[in-house]
C-alpha cells in the first residue's frame, strides 16, 4: 500500500515538474533561452535538442543569438527555429542566428494566457490519471484480501491528500504564470 502512494507520489512530481518546463516555454516579457527547450533539429538524420547542438546569449529582452557548435548546422537550425511556433523569424550570418522576438500585444497575451490555462488542465488531468490508476491498485489490493477495508480508505484519504496538493501547486505556477504574462 505505501509502495503504491510513494509510486503515486513520485508520479504526481513527476507531473508537476512537468507543467514546470511546459510553462517556461511559454514567453513572458524578457526573452530566455528555455523557450527553445521543446525545438528538435534534423542534424545528421536524427531528431536532435537544439539545446545540445548550440550556445544561447541573450542580447537584449528581445533578442537571442544562437551559435551552433557545428558551423554545418546553421541551416538546419534556421529551418527548426523558423518552423517551430515561436513566431520568430532567424537571420543568420553563416555563424550565428539571431532572433529577433516580436513585442507582445494584449491579443497575443491573451493566447499565451490561453496557452498556459491548456498547459495547466493538462497537468491537472495527469495527476487525476495517476490518482485514478494508484485509486485501482489500492481497490484491487482490498478486493484481493491484502489490506482491510479501514487501511484502504486511510490509504485513500492519503492519497486525495496528494492529488490536492499537486493540482493546487499547478495552479499556483499558473496564477504565476498569468500575472507574469499580463505585467506590462
Amino acid at each position: 500500500m505505501n509502495d503504491i502512494l510513494r509510486e503515486a507520489e513520485q508520479k504526481m512530481d513527476k507531473t508537476v515538474e512537468s507543467t514546470r518546463e511546459d510553462f517556461t516555454t511559454i514567453r513572458a516579457g524578457r526573452i530566455s533561452p528555455t523557450v527553445f527547450n521543446k525545438i528538435l533539429v534534423d542534424y545528421y538524420g536524427s531528431s536532435t535538442p537544439l539545446q545540445s547542438l548550440a550556445t544561447f546569449t541573450s542580447q537584449d529582452a528581445r533578442t537571442i543569438l544562437i551559435a551552433p557548435f557545428d558551423q554545418s548546422a546553421v541551416d538546419a537550425v534556421e529551418r527548426a527555429v523558423r518552423d517551430s511556433d515561436l513566431g520568430v523569424n532567424p537571420s543568420s550570418d553563416g555563424r550565428v542566428l539571431r532572433c529577433v522576438f516580436p513585442e507582445l500585444t494584449e491579443e497575443r497575451r491573451k493566447e499565451y494566457v490561453k496557452l498556459a490555462r491548456s498547459k495547466a488542465e493538462d497537468g491537472r488531468v495527469a495527476v487525476r490519471n495517476v490518482r485514478r490508476t494508484a485509486k485501482q491498485n489500492l481497490e484491487k489490493l482490498e478486493k484481493d484480501g491484502e489490506v482491510g477495508k479501514d487501511e484502504a480508505s486511510g490509504a485513500e484519504k492519503r492519497l486525495d491528500g496528494l492529488t490536492k496538493a499537486h493540482t493546487d501547486a499547478v495552479d499556483e505556477m499558473l496564477k504565476k504564470k498569468e500575472a507574469e504574462l499580463l505585467e506590462v
